[in-house]
């Protein structure tokens, strides 16, 4: 089989430029192997490149094929491949911020990059995890080094990074506040959120303080959330904001304060997803798909993800 379909756009624009195409099959390269995807993640940088933002000065003109959260199955080792073989089940986000083509039946990476999916969990809910939790956990774990004890705030909680941010905060030990509408907070004191504060009712710096660690997913561009945030960090505290990666005035309002930040962009960590995945199948993280869609209804999964605050993921159903 030299061909197989996969969701190509010819244009930047609005979700109608995505259609479903036959194109070339790849090949494994040394130290990479062949995965026929099952299920594929949907993220916000999709959209934003769909539209000539998030990573299209990466990717370069179309045509290009988006996605970079995959789950399936192991068909094929290049040479050199000693951590997998044919018939493995695994999950990753190979290649980012470069063209992965995760929505398509089919993608090669290397090895490395891809870990063994939780087998606690199905192709459709393990595609919904790389990118979302691999921010979360970098950004706590790598880049904050939150301890016990520590006060972390999490804005955008019920999101898809966000939801895991709530949970690795609270396997870390910290004292999580989460901002979310308050539909939403039932479900996230159930994942471990200590405290909520519905971000449409009240103004987050009225109600929190101290805190150690901000883990900003909304940013400046809707209602100066980063540069607000600044205003609940204790002395020497540190906001990942993430959307941006941190503007310059951002950092010189941070340093003028005594306060830190940190520029952020995730990146494939294959023995990092290991990690996630024994916490999943130890069910001290769950993994919150709120809708799946068939891979020719790309277009339709992405209206839907940039009209609605979701819960968690939405997911594109690649193959059986």
């Amino acid at each position: 089989m030299s061909t197989m379909r996969a969701v190509v756009q010819h244009a930047f624009g609005g979700p109608d430029v995505l259609r479903v195409r036959e194109v070339p099959r790849p090949v494994p390269l040394p130290t990479e192997v062949l995965v026929r995807v099952h299920a594929a993640g949907i993220n916000p940088v999709d959209w934003k490149t769909r539209g000539g933002g998030g990573m299209a000065g990466v990717l370069g003109e179309p045509p290009f094929t988006l996605g970079w959260d995959v789950s399936g199955v192991v068909e094929e080792t290049g040479f050199g491949v000693t951590t997998l073989k044919p018939g493995d089940e695994v999950y990753g986000m190979p290649w980012f911020p470069r063209a992965a083509g995760g929505y398509a039946e089919y993608v090669t990476a290397p090895a490395r990059q891809f870990a063994r999916k939780p087998a606690s969990i199905g192709h459709e809910q393990a595609a919904a995890v790389p990118l979302a939790a691999l921010t979360a956990w970098q950004a706590l774990v790598d880049t904050a080094d939150v301890r016990p004890g520590q006060r972390v705030l999490i804005h955008a909680a019920a999101g898809g990074v966000g939801h895991f941010a709530v949970q690795f905060a609270k396997h870390l030990g910290a004292h999580v506040t989460g901002t979310a509408s308050a539909p939403r907070h039932a479900w996230l004191t159930a994942l471990g959120a200590d405290e909520l504060i519905d971000y449409t009712a009240v103004r987050f710096e009225e109600h929190t303080k101290d805190i150690d660690t901000v883990i900003d997913l909304v940013g400046d561009t809707r209602d100066n959330t980063s540069t607000r945030s600044l205003d609940v960090l204790r002395p020497g505290g540190l906001i990942a904001a993430i959307p941006a990666g941190g503007s310059p005035e951002l950092l010189q309002a941070a340093q003028s304060r005594g306060l830190r930040t940190s520029p952020f962009l995730v990146e494939p960590d294959g023995p990092a997803l290991t990690r996630i995945a024994e916490l999943i199948d130890a069910g001290e993280v769950s993994v919150e798909v709120e809708e799946v869609f068939p891979l020719e209804q790309a277009a339709r999964a992405h209206t839907r993800g940039q009209n609605d605050h979701t819960r968690g993921k939405l997911v594109l159903r690649v193959s059986s």
